[in-house]
């Protein structure tokens, strides 16, 4: 009997809608939460073994399995979860994926089918007020410690600020939501709920590192942010449809890591910066935690001049790292050099991918702005 119950369970993930994780999208979920009646994938189950009280999970190929529990497994599944505890989802609200972070997985999990926040959208304020003020910690941009700062979210103004002091009239910075961006980056910023938040000053990106100590906060200002985002691109793009704006709230670096670069006359030493490629912006620090690039490099499209090349040119002098990349802009040559070739592999890739997506008419006005910086 027990056999024939954990037969039937696993026949169940051949149904439309399980044979996905119900919480990341992840494939071929074996594990399965026996009181909300989802399958999920090994990771998702951890997540929901911290939440007993709304969840018990358990194996679909190793524990035993009682009738009812198939039974109601069979009565419910991935896809009539969905309609239930995902019903009221706001279209600028992040779905993680299971490539994220913990911290975006564990806070969708919760909010679905512990604090029920898409059945209930009154529980939804905190981001979808239009307005958001508390403390954040925030890096400091030269001696690097984290202090705590007074920010304010306010959609009316389109932006977001911070405050040196409690009692301070001016804020220290004014963030444009048209410009804004926000990435969570637990591993460079050393804490599980830090956030990475960008925005242009004069034309150049500017970051800070923030978090707070409660994950459901960060997420909170997270989504406050890309609601922000959502509304400003609603008005500014007034035709665009819910599918055409979303990918354009928030968006994840392309590739992050540490290359060597010379300067423009290539007769200088290379000199090992930290390099991320934001959308068509490839920027290096000294630091992966610097306020400011040291320059940035607008790459566009092979209609536009642009290629990639594996290798360095043959007379290239003073790189210590042996796997060579050089990108060609109508301007001049960018010459880089990573440590090991799967390095080289992985940003050649990310490269290509831009410079094979034809510009759009607004990355043109973005090109004749920029300054090729050495």
């Amino acid at each position: 009997m027990a056999k024939e119950r954990r037969r039937a369970v696993l026949e169940l993930l051949q149904r439309p809608g399980n044979t996905r994780c119900a919480d990341c999208g992840a494939p071929d979920p074996d594990w399965a939460s026996y009181t909300l009646g989802v399958f999920i994938c090994l990771s998702c189950s951890g997540i929901h073994r911290n939440i007993p009280q709304v969840s018990k999970v358990k194996s679909v190929r190793l524990d035993a399995w009682e009738e009812a529990q198939v039974e109601f497994m069979a009565s419910h599944g991935n896809d009539a979860a969905r309609d239930t505890y995902e019903s009221k989802v706001p279209p600028f609200y992040y779905r993680p994926t299971f490539s994220d972070c913990q911290l975006l997985r564990e806070q969708w999990i919760r909010a679905k089918y512990e604090r029920q926040e898409f059945t209930h959208p009154d529980k939804q304020e905190p981001y979808s007020a239009g307005y958001r003020e508390g403390f954040l910690w925030k890096r400091g941009r030269d001696n690097g410690q984290f202090l705590s700062r007074k920010f304010v979210l306010t959609e009316r103004e389109g932006s977001l600020k911070y405050f040196n002091r409690n009692d301070a009239k001016e804020p220290k910075a004014v963030m444009k939501i048209e410009h804004l961006n926000a990435t969570f980056q637990p591993a460079k910023i050393g804490h599980p709920h830090g956030l990475q938040v960008t925005y242009l000053k004069d034309n150049s990106t500017r970051n800070i590192f923030v978090y707070h100590e409660d994950g459901k906060e960060i997420v909170d200002w997270f989504n406050a942010l890309r609601a922000a985002r959502f509304h400003y691109l609603q008005v500014a793009f007034p035709g665009a449809s819910d599918a055409d704006l979303v990918p354009k709230l928030s968006r994840n670096y392309l590739k992050e890591g540490y290359m060597e670069k010379t300067g423009p006359k290539q007769t200088e030493g290379f000199r090992k910066r930290w390099f991320t490629m934001d959308d068509r912006r490839l920027m290096y620090f000294k630091d992966p935690l610097d306020a400011f690039a040291r320059g940035e490099v607008f790459i566009g499209s092979r209609e536009s001049g642009y290629t990639v090349l594996d290798g360095l040119p043959p007379s290239t002098q003073g790189h210590h790292w042996p796997h060579g990349i050089t990108i060609v802009t109508p301007e001049r040559r960018f010459l880089l050099a990573c440590e090991t070739e799967p390095e080289q592999r992985a940003w050649v890739e990310a490269f290509r991918k831009v410079v094979d997506r034809p510009m759009l008419p607004q990355e043109y006005a973005v090109e004749a702005h920029f300054k090729h910086k050495p």
